[in-house]
This record gives structure tokens, sequence and C-alpha cells, in this order.
């Protein structure tokens, strides 16, 4: 799940299996909306035994009456004659990328793999506003998700004729995973190219976001697949957008705080100027995001507990040099 979208030219076929390179295909699932894009991007890998990244939703019953999803149907039917699911992976657990992964490993009998569950690597942070009673902005976490096989960080995962690399890539979601494959990175929700990805406590991390986009960084990639919207042609160009936007927002907050103490609602309506009303609770999660990464830097401070609702002030610590 993102921010806020612009419009570009990418709107391919609906469940329609799409080359991208040997050995590598996608298939556009049928969720689309204000915060999955055109839809959720399904990738599959290999010319046998083939690796599934990220299944996407079971959209069971959407739209007619079916025993199985739609999209789970169109995975199915991309597989050719002498080609098997051997591995089914899962970049996080969002509604929108993880629930048909148990349907697949049903259907095909392949184990899934992810960096473990709905509640695996969050940060300390954040699992202490969990303890405190702190809930999600309503993303849409798929809490039920727990894979077969959970993956460390850097470790390799061996199929026919391909080897894919985890890369554990905390920030839009705590058990987020990148994932490797020869020169290219599937970035599910961490960067896209139509939009900036959302960070919602307690799920998401905005210390462990930037982080994370600068580890990415560093990889070098030629080119990033996300988990919505088109390929990612210049990822050094994307990422280094994500982090200065990201610093331009922290900016923004802090020069409204310097005016006056204000709650994570209050900052978004006065620093998202122009964004449509149903796009405005995920830019307070983005805002609150914020406020936490700076509380937890001494930079900010509240009028009590930390919370969603907690007005925001200036540490005596902080300065705008």
């Amino acid at each position: 799940m993102t921010d806020f979208a612009h419009s570009d030219t990418f709107d391919p076929p609906v469940s329609v299996p799409h080359t991208l390179a040997l050995g590598l295909r996608r298939i556009l699932a049928p969720n689309p909306s204000p915060m999955t894009y055109r839809g959720t991007n399904t990738y599959l890998i290999g010319t046998r035994g083939i690796a599934i990244i990220d299944p996407g939703p079971d959209d069971r019953g959407q739209g007619q009456s079916l025993e199985a999803p739609i999209h789970l149907s169109s995975i199915l039917a991309a597989l050719e004659p002498d080609q098997h699911v051997s591995h089914i992976l899962v970049t996080h657990a969002h509604r929108d990328h993880a629930p048909l992964a148990r349907a697949l490993a049903t259907a095909t009998g392949a184990p899934v793999l992810a960096f473990g569950d709905a509640a695996a690597g969050r940060s300390a942070v954040m699992s202490r506003l969990v303890q405190g009673g702190m809930t999600g902005g309503g993303e849409g976490v798929d809490a039920a998700f727990a894979p077969d096989i959970c993956l460390a960080d850097g470790e390799v995962i061996a199929g026919d004729g391909w080897q894919i690399e985890a890369i554990w890539t905390p920030g839009h979601f705590g058990n987020h995973l990148c994932f490797a494959w020869n020169d290219v990175v599937f970035t599910g929700d961490l960067v896209m190219g139509w939009a900036s990805s959302l960070v919602s406590p307690p799920d998401g991390d905005l210390s462990q976001f930037m982080a994370s986009c600068q580890r990415l960084r560093a990889r070098g990639a030629q080119v990033l697949h996300p988990g919505h919207g088109a390929p990612i042609e210049d990822p050094a160009a994307r990422i280094d957008w994500l982090i200065t936007h990201r610093q331009m927002r922290e900016a923004a907050i802090l020069d409204q705080l310097s005016a006056a103490p204000a709650a994570a609602a209050a900052l978004a309506t006065a620093i998202y100027t122009g964004t449509s009303a149903h796009l405005m609770p995920a830019a307070t999660r983005n805002v609150l995001a914020h406020l936490i990464d700076l509380y937890d830097r001494g930079l900010a401070q509240t009028d009590g507990p930390l919370r969603a609702e907690a007005v925001f002030t200036l540490s005596d610590k902080n300065t705008l040099s």
C-alpha cells in the first residue's frame, strides 16, 4: 500500500502474463485502488520450477461467485505444461500482497517463504507502542499470515536454474523483504515509481524505512520491480528522490511545530494541501511516523504518553539550523 499516486502510462491488462525478461513474467492482480494503483504485481521467476513473488489478494467472490480466487486462477493458468510452482515468496503481510499465498500453496504444494508473521521485524519503539494500545491505521494487515519457512536477512533461496536473495528491508512494514535476482531487485512496497511508500505506525517505522532505502541504494541494482506500478529503470535516482522527499516532509513538520504545538492530524492538514479527503487518513499516518521518529531522536516531545493522538512540541534539544 502506498502514499499518493500520480498518473503515468502503466496500464497493463489485468490477469494476463507479461514477459519482462527471460525467465521473468508479471501478472497484474484485479485489485486497483487509490492505495494499490493498477493493482498488485505478481512475479513469476524461472522456466520450469517457478518462484512466485507476492501472490497478492485473496479476491474470492469479488464481482462473481467463484470457488477459487480470481487471481489464483490467473497464476495457475500462466503455468506452461512443463512448469510447476516450487516456491512462494511474500514481501510483507499486507492484504494486497500476502493472503493468496496459502491458497496457492494448497493448490501447488509449494512452501510459503517470508521474513516472518505479521508482527515479525517490528522495531523496539513500535513494539512498545503496540503494548501501550496503539493500533494501525486500517491499511489492511493480514494478521493471520504465517510462512512455512522464515527467511533470514541475506539468505539465498536456490531453485531450478535461479537463485534469489532475501533482503530484510523494514520500514513500510516490519516483516518487509526485498528479493534480489540477478541484477534486479523486487522491492514490494519499499520503493515504487508511481508514489512514495506509506509508513504507518506501528506496522511501519520511519527510521527503519530510511535505513532500508539507504541499504537498497548501496546495492546498485540495474532495475527495480515494485509491488505496484512499472519497473524502475533508474533505481539510484528514485531512491534518492524518496529519501529527499522524506527529509522535506520532516522539515515541513519541524517548521509547523516551531509555530505551535500540534497533533498529527492538524499537521497533515497544514502540510498536505491539495490532497483529496479520502487520502488524508494516510497522510496523517505518514506524519505520525515522522513525529514518532522525531520523538525517538529527542527532537520532539509530547503532552503525555506517546500515542497517535498526542500533541507534539519541539524539544529543547531541537534546532532548525
